[in-house]
Formats: structure tokens, C-alpha cells, sequence
């Protein structure tokens, strides 16, 4: 706990720790690797801040399994972020947006670790060299695998329901990291002049019904039938002046989520006809946001099915999804029907 002036800061490593009773299976593992996900995001962040400064925008001249053009900052925050997870000692394997298969920590300390962690290092990376707010996405969930041997495919492969952990980290005007534990969701903004983050967010709930709708309305005619229907009643005025409701699409998922997670919205990313399987990836990008929407009073579909039921046939398995307030969430699965 910090003072200055007289107020009391909390903290994002004090609040991990006085929260330790919230893991009756934990003696300190999770808080400890949840700690270095933090300090790996300061590093990110300071980077993300000298970027047009110094040589680390742009392409990096190499592709990444999705078959994307991998930016700079992709690959340094990929290495930042497993660096510090194969650091923590908690941490046995991880899966990453950039590659293919997963990657297992194979010294003796990361053996013993009880939790993998799947991660997308830079969401929507892209858009830095236009100054646009990105993102970091983390699942985290207790191994299968004995401890003491290598983590396997099927440790990455659980439904989101068996996570433990999600977090995701805004870097924007402020850099925020928001995570839950399975009781509730609390956000931390980082404090440039004594480098913490401090709990400003706590007990984070989003409204029931918002009047936000975040889609890239550019592939309309790609668009589900049901979507289609949607986004026209998103537009219409009704009798209780409830809609017309507002478009608002950043283009990072992590950025449209937290924007509609405080004010109330629903993010939107069908399936069409160019991607039938949508875009997003269910195991590193999905199944966190949902387990953090549905934490805040919000809920996540693929348009048929709760996100976090669905068992994973692969690391880089894409879905159709939609995140946010409840009441949205469930009309965009009756347009669907």
C-alpha cells in the first residue's frame, strides 16, 4: 500500500496478494505469475510509448502462422512476454498468436510450474503506427499434464470455462491491465511517476443493456443474414428512444471491448463470407474477453453458443464472436436464430 497526500494507493501486486485467499488450490503461484505479467506490460508499454522515436513501428518482414505480416512491436512483445512467463517458475508452457505450435518450458524449475498460459503479446498492432490504442490479451489455466514432465497439446486445448485467470492490458492514453480471477473484474492504471499499476477500476460491473454497437460495418454485404437484421435495428428509432444506438469500431478488439465494458455495448465480429469461421482465435483472444465479460455481468457467444463452453480442436481454431452487455449479447443470438 502506497500514501501520497494523504490518499491510500493500492497497488497491483498488493491487491494480487491480499486477494491470495481467493485460490484455496494456490500458495502464491498464481499471484506470483499474474506480478510478472504486469512488469512485462510496463516494458511493453514503455516501448509502445517511444514508438516513431525509435526503429521498432512498421512490418518486420516476417509472417506469423495467421499468414500476417508480423509488426515489430509483434515480435518484441512476444519475446518480452515469454521471457517473463519462462522467468516466473510458474509458468510450464505458453501458446502465442505468432507461433504454431505451443511452446513448452522444458528446465526443471518451469516443469514443476502448475499453469500454461495462452497469449495474444500485441492485439491489433497494426494500428501503432497510427497511434491507436492496442492491447494484450492472457488465458491462464491449471495444467493436465503431472507436474514435472512436458506440458502437452491438450493442456492449450481446455474450454474457456477452466480458466483461472484472464487479463488483458490497454496501452492507450493511459495503459490500463484489467484481469479477473473467477470474483469479479478490477482494473489497474499505470502510474507513470512511481511505475505501478493502481487499482482505479475496482469491482468493475457493465450495464445489463448498452447503446453501443461495435462492428466493421465495411464487410456488410459479408454479413450473416441475422447481423444484417441486427445492425438495421441497431439503427432504427423506437418508442422509448432507446435506439437508435451509436457505431463506434476502433478496429482492436481489446479497445472496442474495454470501451463497451465500462459504458455498455456489444462487440461484433461474425462469421462472413470471405472468413466462415470468423476471425478471431477462440483460445488466446475469445475465451479471455468472454471469462472477463461475463465476470462484469456481460456475456459472449459465437451467435449460438456460450464462448466459454466450447472445447478447442486446435490453438489457432477461430469463432465467430460477440462480447459485451447481456441484453445485446442475447438479441444478436435471437437475430441468429
Amino acid at each position: 500500500m502506497i500514501v501520497m497526500n494523504s490518499y491510500k494507493i493500492t497497488t497491483l501486486n498488493d491487491f494480487i496478494t491480499l486477494r491470495q485467499k481467493d485460490f484455496p488450490y494456490a500458495k502464491g503461484e498464481l499471484s506470483s505469475l499474474l506480478s510478472h505479467i504486469g512488469t512485462a506490460a510496463k516494458i511493453v508499454n514503455k516501448k509502445i510509448n517511444k514508438a516513431g522515436l525509435v526503429d521498432i513501428i512498421g512490418k518486420a518482414g516476417m509472417v506469423n502462422i495467421q499468414g500476417e505480416n508480423q509488426q515489430k512491436l509483434d515480435v518484441f512483445a512476444d519475446k518480452v512476454f515469454t521471457d517473463a512467463l519462462r522467468s516466473s517458475g510458474e509458468c510450464c508452457g505458453i501458446a502465442t498468436e505468432e507461433n504454431q505450435n505451443e511452446i513448452v518450458f522444458s528446465d526443471k524449475l518451469a516443469k514443476k510450474g502448475k499453469y500454461i498460459v495462452s497469449m495474444d503479446p500485441l492485439d491489433g498492432s497494426s494500428n501503432i503506427d497510427y497511434n491507436v490504442s492496442v492491447g494484450s490479451i492472457f488465458s491462464i489455466y491449471r495444467r493436465i499434464t503431472p507436474r514435472g514432465k512436458s506440458v502437452k497439446n491438450e493442456d492449450f486445448l481446455q474450454p474457456g470455462s477452466q480458466q483461472v485467470a484472464a487479463v488483458y492490458v490497454i496501452y492507450g492514453s493511459s495503459t490500463m491491465l484489467v484481469y479477473t480471477t473467477g470474483n469479479g473484474v478490477n482494473g489497474f492504471t499505470l502510474d507513470p511517476s512511481i511505475g505501478e499499476f493502481c487499482l482505479s477500476h475496482p469491482s468493475i460491473k457493465t450495464p445489463e443493456e448498452g447503446k453501443i454497437y461495435s462492428i466493421n460495418e465495411g464487410n456488410y454485404i459479408y454479413f450473416p443474414a441475422g447481423i444484417k437484421k441486427y445492425i438495421k435495428y441497431c439503427q432504427e428509432k423506437d418508442d422509448n428512444s432507446a435506439r437508435p444506438y451509436t457505431s463506434r469500431y476502433i478496429g482492436s478488439l481489446v479497445s472496442d471491448f474495454h470501451r463497451n465494458l465500462l459504458m455498455g455495448g456489444v462487440f461484433l465480429y461474425p462469421s462472413n463470407d470471405k472468413m466462415p469461421q470468423g476471425k478471431l482465435r477462440l483460445v488466446y483472444e475469445c475465451n479471455p474477453i468472454a471469462f472477463i465479460a461475463e465476470q462484469a455481468g456481460g456475456a459472449a457467444s459465437d451467435g449460438m453458443s456460450r464462448i466459454l463452453d466450447i472445447s478447442p480442436g486446435s490453438l489457432h481454431q477461430r469463432s465467430p464472436f460477440y462480447a459485451g452487455s447481456k441484453n445485446m449479447v442475447h438479441r444478436i443470438e435471437e437475430f441468429l436464430r
